[in-house]
């Protein structure tokens, strides 16, 4: 079986990156293909405080400067370039260029990614990693002592904003509806908490800051009146996507929203075909989980190339 490389990695985040390192040093001849930057959404956190390693915390882009460099150490070959379609079944797998090209390989760790849902108002892009945030966990620290507002009703906004008046003074609750979506529980415990304010039949309809961060979020309500919230932060809590419109969803089994389903060794339901980060199906998305499971589908593809050479010795 001829294939230009053993294992093509796709996706250059930190699961890519994490992938490509294991698969450089362990002398698998692999390629990286990101169509832009390496980074992923590393990029839209301003700070990681949350990063085994980095005591004082890092920045997003000199996390990913090191994550690359380090993969450059051990020789991973990489390719910029976006990637139009992917035909992963048999034994060879062909991932299809947008310049005509075409790469082959016997293995293949899908790193795509996923992006949050974003409000698409005024000073949202301007202000992302500026006071605005799509992960509680990663910035909710950065805001000890302040008031902050979450847009969202279902159970990551709701269990999001409970983890954030850890730290915040006051948190108010953004919600296009005049209920929440959330579970009954988390529900109960919101409403229970004095540090959370609701604003019902609601949504953002501008983001307002300088260089120092937001420092304020108009309002508008269903009957046609507004008010100004003056915030230092907003969380963006409606969801993610998948970054799965390159992917041969007919050939791999998803979840219902779109993300690849794979076992505890990221095996995919294809053979030779495995996953890490957030393009895979899980409850938590962070770079320390997408870092140990491009590790483990990694040393996967590798049992699997070993396995293929095994066979074909045999024969």
């Amino acid at each position: 079986m001829h294939a230009d490389y053993q294992l093509i990695i796709l996706g250059g985040g930190p699961a890519g990156l994490s992938a490509g390192l294991y698969a450089a040093r362990g002398r698998v001849k692999a390629l990286l293909i990101e169509k832009g930057a390496p980074g992923g959404q590393v990029l839209l956190t301003d700070w990681v405080d949350n990063y085994p390693g980095f005591a004082e915390g890092i920045s997003g882009f000199e996390l990913i400067d090191k994550m690359t460099a380090h993969v450059d150490r051990f020789g991973l070959e990489k390719k910029f370039t976006a990637v139009s379609k992917l035909d992963l079944r048999g034994p060879v797998k062909t991932v299809f260029l947008e310049n005509g090209e075409q790469v082959t390989c016997l293995s293949i760790i899908l790193c795509t990614g996923a992006r949050p849902r974003t409000l698409g108002v005024v000073g949202e892009k301007e202000l992302t990693g500026q006071g605005v945030s799509y992960c509680a966990t990663c910035d909710g620290p950065f805001y000890k002592g302040q008031e902050i507002a979450v847009v969202g009703g279902g159970n990551t906004a709701i269990q999001e904003a409970l983890h954030l008046t850890k730290f915040a003074d006051k948190v108010t609750v953004i919600h296009r509806r005049d209920e929440l979506r959330a579970t009954k529980i988390v529900q109960e415990k919101a409403f229970a908490n004095d540090r959370i304010d609701f604003l019902w039949n609601a949504q953002v309809s501008k983001i307002e800051g300088n260089a120092n961060g937001v420092n304020n979020v108009k309002v508008a309500f269903k009957d046609g009146s507004t008010t100004d919230l003056a915030v230092t932060g907003i969380f963006i809590l409606i969801g993610v996507a998948p970054n799965n419109e390159i992917l041969p969803l007919d050939q791999l089994q998803v979840d219902d929203a779109g993300f690849i389903l794979c076992n505890n060794e990221m095996e995919t339901s294809i053979p030779g075909v495995y996953t890490a980060g957030d393009i895979r199906s899980k409850n938590f998305r962070q770079i320390v989980n997408a870092v140990g499971e491009a590790a483990n589908a990694e040393l996967s593809a590798e049992q699997f190339l070993a396995g293929q050479e095994h066979e074909a010795g045999q024969h």
